[in-house]
């Protein structure tokens, strides 16, 4: 069983409208050393081992599901979990 854990962000090409209103609100509150925000999506998978590449199936669902690859890009990480 693996445990994958997937980070969605915006290319930083890309204007992050919630990212820029974020930050105005954090220079309002008094925290102007807040020098950028970038808003992305966080999402854990449970996936039971089988005879595919873990790394080529967690590559196909980010590109196909996701992350939208025309304007987001993606990372993760993947690991093992022992069963007890």
């Amino acid at each position: 069983m693996y445990k994958v854990k997937v980070y969605v962000t915006l290319r930083e090409r890309v204007l992050d409208p919630q990212g820029i209103a974020i930050k105005q609100s954090l220079q309002q509150l008094s925290y102007p050393e807040v020098q950028e925000v970038r808003i992305g999506k966080y999402m854990e998978l449970t996936v039971e081992k089988s005879d595919r590449n873990i790394d080529d199936t967690v590559k196909e669902i980010c590109a196909k599901l996701l992350a939208n690859p025309v304007i987001e890009d993606y990372r993760y990480e993947i690991e093992e979990v022992v069963a007890q």
